[in-house]
């Protein structure tokens, strides 16, 4: 494996990418650092304590949101423009022909959503700054404004630095830099724990069991993300002058979470989003019916599963046409062995994707709750892992792996992944 990892540094190429992704990655940690003029941050430590709402979000930005630094909002406003564009495609026929494009509609498309991330910034840094603004030592319309526009500045750079890892770097730069926020987090929740067993407050035994279910997690959450079901498909043989083409048989790959990370961000950001609206204003009716809703509810527990598993069905089908899987292999000259091509095929590849969709969003269910669960059997609180964060640095991880891999290949080296 030693000898397997030093062929990356081998390649002036691929190690001047790595370089340069570390590189982005201290500028990135360094902004986490840089607070916010006109903002107290003591007092923004003291709000995020008060409660868990925001715990999730600070982990995506590397705790530049608890610092609330110029980083504070990461890239989420970048990711929201781009779910909403890939949710638009169904609605708007010339953002569906931009995605068959290639090269070209792809730039158009990457064009469109930098200023849906310019406009949904501003919003968000808006709402944040009138939000947080308790914790302005100044408030005025000036300070909101200055707030604001520095807020949406980190991202825009963030979204820089994003596009210039995919360009330069290693690829994936946007997830990456997630991945870097999430992870950067991991020596505070190690601090966490040993703070707790100096305390007294875990035993050794909870600590222990804890690495147990976070492994078992891991090799759980790997499994299914590289899981896919295959469809076989043979090509019928064509003679085309002197020369036969064709004949051959392929498979279709249909992976069991099509949807990913996004129904479970889509279902914790509609459940927050009465709990954020309560913390900002101040009527008595609505924080009565937030708290019916608080994180970890039955009513709450129950809904998130629900949406969870709603979300992934109306993800996976606007994300995935089966129409245009099945039109495609017939142009091919394809057929599924059994099967007509046509309704046929579209019926029973939309049965097959129904059935693992199912077993995605059941995944994702249980994946979600996990974090609740652990701190149930250990004991151990105060130290988020599992749901989203874990699907997140899998994910990542797993392509950027694939990304150096090829890499490696193409240079007519042994790869490291066996």
């Amino acid at each position: 494996m030693g000898s397997a990892l030093a062929n990356i540094f081998k390649i002036t190429e691929l190690r001047r990418k790595i370089l340069f992704t570390l590189a982005m990655f201290v500028i990135f940690r360094l902004g986490t650092h840089i607070p916010v003029p006109g903002v107290n941050p003591a007092m923004i430590e003291r709000l995020f304590n008060n409660g868990n709402l925001f715990g999730l979000l600070d982990l995506f930005s590397g705790g530049a949101l608890s610092k609330f630094s110029v980083f504070a909002m990461s890239i989420t406003p970048y990711i929201n423009a781009s779910i909403i564009l890939q949710l638009l495609k169904v609605v708007i026929p010339t953002l569906d022909e931009w995605s068959k494009e290639g090269e070209e509609g792809f730039k158009k498309t990457n064009k469109v959503t930098r200023y849906c991330t310019v406009g949904l910034a501003l919003i968000q840094a808006l709402g944040m700054a009138y939000g947080l603004r308790e914790a302005i030592d100044n408030f005025s319309f000036f300070s909101v404004l200055l707030i604001t526009i520095t807020l949406t500045a980190g991202t825009i750079l963030l979204m820089w630095i994003g596009e210039e890892i995919t360009q330069f770097g290693i690829g994936n730069g946007i997830s990456l830099i997630i991945f870097a926020g999430i992870v950067s987090r991991l020596p505070d929740a190690l601090g966490i724990l040993y703070k707790y067993l100096q305390a007294g407050t875990v035993s050794v035994l909870s600590v222990f069991l804890f690495v147990v279910i976070a492994l078992l997690m891991i090799a759980f959450v790997v499994a299914i993300t590289q899981g896919i079901r295959k469809v076989p498909v043979q090509y019928a043989k064509r003679v085309v002058g002197r020369k036969m083409y064709g004949g051959h048989s392929s498979y279709i790959p249909l992976r069991v979470n099509q949807a990913g990370v996004i129904p479970i961000i889509f279902a914790s950001s509609l459940l927050m989003f009465p709990a954020t609206i309560a913390q900002f204003v101040n009527v008595g009716w609505l924080k009565t019916i937030t708290g019916w809703f608080a994180w970890g509810s039955p009513i709450q527990t129950t809904l998130y599963v629900i949406l969870i598993l709603f979300f992934t069905y109306f993800y996976t089908a606007v994300t995935l046409n089966i129409t245009d899987m099945s039109d495609n292999i017939k142009k091919m000259g394809g057929f599924i062995p059994g099967l007509r091509p046509g309704k046929p095929t579209t019926e029973y590849l939309d049965r097959i994707m129904s059935r693992i969709t199912l077993s995605g969003a059941i995944f994702l269910a249980l994946i979600a709750l996990m974090p609740h669960a652990i701190a149930a059997i250990t004991g151990i609180q105060g130290i988020y892992f599992g749901g989203t964060a874990l699907l997140i640095v899998v994910g990542v991880a797993l392509e950027t792996m694939k990304q150096i891999e090829s890499l490696v290949l193409m240079r007519h080296y042994q790869g490291f992944m066996k």
